[in-house]
């Protein structure tokens, strides 16, 4: 391999079940070496999703001695993290119970009460920004307090997990407004560039905000990796960036433009795009995030995407692309409760059987309501005065199918491309690095290396009946839906 053209930068993907570092060449994002690294997550009982926080920091300082010698002779890093978790840390830094993962909704009922006795869901989205889904971390702090209050007392300091993992290499509490957004006692309505924390919902759900890390401003570093690190293969004084949540890393590493629709399919499913103006949608169906860079990421998740349909091609027996056309079958795969439309207590359900239906056709059902879910939300995404023909920008795991790839084409009509680099968050990541070391906008940064170049696909009719069906069939099974 070429010698580098600038200085070695590290991104970071901190995921739901693994870790993974890049180490990239900052002049042209050249990916120089590579590691990742697995997490265990928890089923608890009911809904729960947890992980222990140290894996997060082992899976790390493994992934970056995957990357051998490039790690340390990199200049800067900056980490991505799942949005949303709930780390909890005691007066030694120690987790007090392991995280509560973005993905765990026991806490709906916390949610709807703080949303009742706050205003409702109109007031959220003009406070915060967003209409908390059960998957935020004020509705699961709450959430513990009510059902484990001896660990709600143990706890003086509540981080996500991104910032964990920055605050281990630096030693400082520190997050961003990207990652903080998605707190639900965060506010971007202030007029400085981090925005700060609503002190009036912490006092409601009895945070103290000495709690909290600091939210730096956009480009702020956090500090410099820490001397006397065990394990981990890191130059002391690299510079360490803010870091911020997946998605904002993602769109960083896209180079985002405001108006560019993503619809990234992963273990979640997400559609988002930047926006100039500050989003505060009041359905909730929209999350009124904000980016990492100083404007705004309006974004609706899905908690059911690809997960969901490897369960039902299991059930089948049938590989990933054996969809078949044709049928009248609506298949919504909520199989895990749902963000988007919102219900936390729904189940997976099929509608339209009959004796000639072919497996195949199921298939395709499936991948038809995971896909649907996220175009619901496209329009209220994007600002009014985008182009409606736009690509999408098809990212993430199943970015690489066929199948997920032509159901998007068919029921958005709009032209795809599928960017060819991979790992966007730790890119993003990495390209966020690069920017507070070279003092650029990490976003420039990512275009400059090209990182939406890939394969472009035209725009089919778009398929108006299997979307009508789906529609119809939501709306009917709605009280079914939302029960437990």
């Amino acid at each position: 391999m070429a010698a580098p053209e600038g200085p070695l930068v590290v991104g970071v993907d901190s995921s739901t079940q693994s870790t993974k570092a890049l180490v990239v060449d900052a002049a042209t994002g050249t990916v120089i070496a590579r590691g990742q690294a697995p997490h265990q997550v928890g089923d608890g009982p009911g809904r729960a999703r947890e992980s222990d926080p140290e894996q997060w920091w082992s899976a790390l300082c493994e992934a970056l001695a995957q990357c051998g010698p490039a790690a340390r002779e990199a200049a800067a890093l900056s980490v991505g993290g799942q949005q949303h978790g709930l780390v909890t840390l005691d007066a030694a830094g120690r987790p007090v119970r392991p995280a509560m993962l973005w993905n765990d909704v026991r806490s709906a009922p916390q949610r709807d009460r703080l949303v009742a006795e706050l205003g409702g869901p109109k007031a959220w989205a003009e406070r915060v920004g967003s209409v908390p889904a059960a998957s935020f971390t004020i509705t699961k702090w709450a959430w513990l307090c009510e059902n484990e209050p001896a660990a709600a007392r143990k706890t003086t300091a509540v981080r996500l997990p991104h910032d964990y993992l920055t605050e281990r290499l630096t030693g400082r509490g520190t997050t961003d407004r990207g990652d903080a957004s998605g707190t639900g006692w965060w506010s971007g309505a202030s007029a400085s560039a981090a925005g700060s924390y609503d002190i009036e919902l912490l006092d409601h759900v009895g945070l103290s905000p000495a709690a909290l890390p600091e939210v730096l401003a956009p480009g702020e570093a956090a500090g410099t990796v820490r001397d006397g690190l065990a394990g981990l293969p890191l130059a002391p004084g690299a510079v360490v960036a803010a870091g911020t949540g997946d998605n904002m890393a993602a769109a960083l590493g896209l180079g985002l433009r405001p108006g560019q629709p993503v619809l990234s399919l992963g273990t979640s499913g997400t559609v988002y795009a930047v926006s100039r103006r500050r989003p505060a949608e009041p359905t909730g169906t929209v999350a009124g995030f904000a980016d990492a860079r100083g404007d705004w990421l309006p974004l609706a998740c899905t908690l059911n995407c690809t997960l969901a349909v490897d369960r039902i091609t299991a059930l089948l027996g049938l590989d990933r692309e054996a969809v078949e056309p044709g049928g009248e079958l609506a298949l919504l795969p909520f199989l895990d409760g749902e963000r988007t439309p919102y219900l936390p207590y729904a189940s997976g359900l099929l509608n339209g059987l009959r004796h000639d239906t072919t497996g195949g056709q199921v298939l395709q059902a499936a991948y038809d309501g995971a896909v649907f879910a996220l175009l619901q939300a496209l329009d209220l995404v994007l600002d009014s005065d985008a182009d409606p023909q736009a690509p999408i920008l098809l990212i993430g795991g199943g970015a690489k199918g066929v199948a997920w790839r032509e159901t998007v084409r068919r029921l958005s009509g709009r032209p795809v491309v599928v960017p060819g680099a991979s790992e966007l968050v730790a890119l993003g990541a990495a390209a966020q690095a690069a920017g507070v070391l070279l003092g650029e906008d990490a976003a420039s940064v990512a275009r400059r290396w090209s990182t939406t170049d890939g394969p472009a696909y035209e725009a089919v009719e778009r398929d108006d009946a299997t979307l009508e069906r789906l529609a119809s069939t939501l709306h009917g099974a709605g009280a079914l839906l939302g029960g437990e």
